[in-house]
């Protein structure tokens, strides 16, 4: 009788050692499978049952959670929703995540592990930390300024710090209230399909993922090659620049919204931005140079990202003549997002030296130990210090004597472009209005802010002038909120 009890006694042994064996196997090999299977619900639920991190703007959290008691418990929710939409994007329980909200998810749910002192055992146990922080470079204030600016119409700004390369604002209009994404309700399917269907498209973050043809703006980038290269040597001497210009190897006549601008200087063909002067000097620097200064710019970057990603913009790289000295004004196929023009101005406020865009200043733990910080990256050079200067310079007089001088800040020097961008058939639609510019508080050692505005739906059609009319004043606003904050802070 023994023997037998000794025998089941073995067999049970070895069956609960084949049923650790198994459960170790499902464990270690297989887990990701069932983790990652749509039907297991498990990680879904994991991560809303506790309260997302937040993100920060000025010391004060943009976002928050609700407890809802239901399965997948806690819903995100945000403060001011709609002005700072461009920054966090959603976090929705049905949709998934965009933005700030998608590239810090790790962090922002719990799940990252550098939240833990100890990663590996949460990988064993499965557990979560709490969600940490995620703190902006935003300045409130800047954003605040950019959002009532805008107003009801159309488009973008994006502002940046010169020196550092953090955003300083974010925008986007027509916006939209994330919150009501959040949750997996009726409510949640109808506000998708509501703002999917708008034809003002307020999920688009025009500000970095919408490309406009920069128009006059873009005779920024030509003046630096031109500069660069030596093709201009006095900001003052005559450019020989018949007005209108025909476009080589056509007979297409290209004018100019303004009077003299024939035979005119760097200097007044930038004040009043003559498109013949440009398109001249486009074709005299050549492609090669062109595309060069472009791209040291920043343009035909496919790999920026703020953290999140930024849509390219574009500057042909193969094109004839007539097509290069178009582009080399801001038409044909060259086009940019507000934030790239803002960092073209800032690089011309910086020396040259453009600086890597960041929106993350650093990432803490839900108890406030810091995680990662972001610090200045420079991407390169765009051209030479002594063009830049002589770039700050040309920008000094767009504000004081020529097309921008609704920018004008008081106790501060201010530098700019206005520009309009052509565009539908035939250039039948209203032209987008433009404004770069960037600012200097009187007491300060360098500019402050750089800045890019570009209104869709500019009231005002008159070349140049819709940019100075519409975009200008809002550039002015939003620098002013940053050399306000900035000196409060020297302060």
């Amino acid at each position: 009788m023994t023997k037998y009890i000794r025998r089941a006694a073995a067999l049970c042994v070895l069956l609960l050692v084949a049923l650790l064996v198994n459960a170790t196997r499902v464990q270690v090999f297989p887990s990701r499978a069932y983790d990652d299977s749509p039907a297991n619900r498990r990680p879904v639920i994991a991560r809303w049952a506790q309260p997302r991190g937040d993100i920060v703007v000025d010391g004060r959290p943009v976002t928050g959670s609700k407890d809802t008691g239901e399965q997948l418990r806690y819903e995100r929710t945000y403060q001011d929703g709609p002005l700072y939409a461009p920054v966090t994007g959603f976090a929705s329980q049905r949709y998934g995540t965009t933005l700030l909200e998608h590239a810090e998810d790790p962090l922002l749910d719990g799940s990252d592990p550098l939240l833990s002192f100890l990663p590996l055992w949460n990988d064993i146990t499965r557990d979560r930390n709490a969600g940490g922080e995620v703190v902006t470079t935003i300045d409130a204030a800047a954003q605040q300024a950019a959002y009532l600016g805008l107003g009801a119409r159309r488009g973008a700004v994006a502002a940046l710090e010169p020196a550092t390369g953090r955003v300083l604002a974010l925008v986007s209009r027509p916006s939209y209230d994330p919150g009501v994404l959040s949750g997996n309700g009726p409510s949640v399917t109808d506000a998708w399909a509501r703002l999917n269907g708008d034809a003002g498209k307020p999920m688009l973050n025009r500000a970095v993922r919408q490309t406009y043809p920069p128009g006059s703006t873009f005779k920024v980038v030509t003046a630096a090659a031109a500069l660069d290269t030596g093709v201009i040597t006095d900001l003052d001497a005559p450019t020989r620049s018949p007005a209108p210009y025909t476009l080589p190897g056509t007979t297409t006549s290209l004018a100019n919204e303004v009077e003299g601008c024939e035979n005119a200087s760097l200097r007044h063909a930038f004040e009043w931005s003559c498109n013949t002067v440009f398109a001249k000097l486009g074709v005299d620097v050549g492609l090669g140079a062109m595309k060069d200064t472009a791209r040291a710019f920043g343009f035909n970057n496919a790999d920026l990202r703020i953290p999140f990603s930024v849509s390219p913009s574009n500057f042909d790289t193969e094109m004839d003549r007539a097509q290069l000295a178009l582009s080399s004004i801001g038409q044909y196929d060259t086009r940019a997002t507000p934030l790239q023009m803002a960092i073209v101005t800032a690089a011309v406020a910086n020396g040259g030296a453009v600086r890597s865009p960041y929106l993350v200043e650093r990432t803490t733990t839900a108890a406030g130990r810091t995680v990662a910080t972001t610090s200045t990256r420079t991407l390169g050079q765009a051209m030479n210090p002594g063009t830049a200067m002589r770039l700050r310079e040309l920008m000094r007089g767009v504000v004081e004597d020529g097309t921008g001088t609704n920018a004008a800040i008081p106790h501060a020097t201010v530098g700019g472009k206005t520009g309009t961008a052509q565009h539908g058939i035939g250039n039948s639609g209203t032209p987008y209005a433009w404004f770069i510019g960037w600012a200097q508080s009187d007491d300060a050692m360098e500019p402050q802010v750089a800045v890019a505005v570009v209104v869709e739906d500019a009231e005002t059609v008159r070349g140049d002038i819709s940019g100075g009319g519409d975009a200008a004043p809002i550039a002015r606003e939003v620098m002013e909120a940053v050399l306000k904050s900035t000196d409060h802070q020297l302060r």
